[in-house]
């Protein structure tokens, strides 16, 4: 699947997969996501969310705007069909005057944990090189991340994940119970051995990747290939 989902892209003439695209390849290797399903019309999208299940997200789906929410195109909690089909209608009076063939994916609308961000990039010097970060608020305000050059192992991928100054965050902190840090490190080398058997992809983000008491969760995912 990870080869026919790159080779129908470079087909196309994109070199950023779509965030279904970018999950299902993930998923591939292990890593749990929150599936996205594509939807071309607003009927599609309400059938879709009736059988995931409420509430629900939209977010785009284009090849014009890989950054969803900086053209509002990302609506959250969505609690009946009147809801999609409004914010259906909302995103694509924001996108397709720019891009005619924008959709959307519907996907569930995730419990809240911690944030955390994971990504992967080739720099021309290191080769493959992996990063891991706190996500949400604490992205930007104490850009606290580590990266690793690949391969790395499980060992290592622990490492990482307490190597951050605000490991404590994840360790359980002030009525905030432990994350699972063995679901984390599973994620963190599933995404190395995909950047290692796929040397067509140029750039990964997971941003971001929930942690729970029990387990973690990929919520949005782009992949920029060579």
């Amino acid at each position: 699947m990870p080869g026919k989902i790159i080779t129908q892209a470079g087909a196309s003439g994109r070199n950023i997969l779509f965030e279904d695209e970018s999950k299902a390849l993930v998923a591939a290797f292990g890593i749990p996501v929150n599936a996205s399903y594509p939807a071309a019309t607003v009927e599609e999208a309400v059938a879709l969310a009736q059988r995931i299940g409420y509430p629900i997200v939209l977010k785009v789906r284009s090849a014009v705007f890989s950054h969803k929410s900086d053209i509002g195109g990302v609506c959250l909690n969505l609690s009946g069909p009147d809801a999609v089909s409004q914010a259906f209608r909302e995103i694509m009076d924001r996108t397709r005057r720019a891009d005619p063939l924008a959709g959307v994916t519907v996907q569930r609308m995730a419990k809240e944990g911690i944030e955390v961000i994971i990504g992967a990039t080739v720099d021309p010097h290191f080769g493959p090189v992996i990063m891991f970060g706190l996500g949400g608020v604490f992205t930007e305000i104490l850009a606290d991340h580590c990266f690793r050059m690949l391969p790395i192992d499980k060992h290592e991928a622990a490492a990482m994940v307490r190597a951050l100054h605000g490991a404590r965050l994840l360790e359980g902190y002030r009525g905030i119970p432990p994350a699972d840090l063995a679901a984390l490190e599973s994620i963190l080398t599933g995404v190395a051995d995909l950047m290692l058997k796929c040397p067509s992809i140029m750039e990964l983000d997971l941003n971001p990747v929930v942690v729970y008491p029990a387990g973690a969760l990929v919520l949005d995912a782009r992949v920029k290939l060579r």
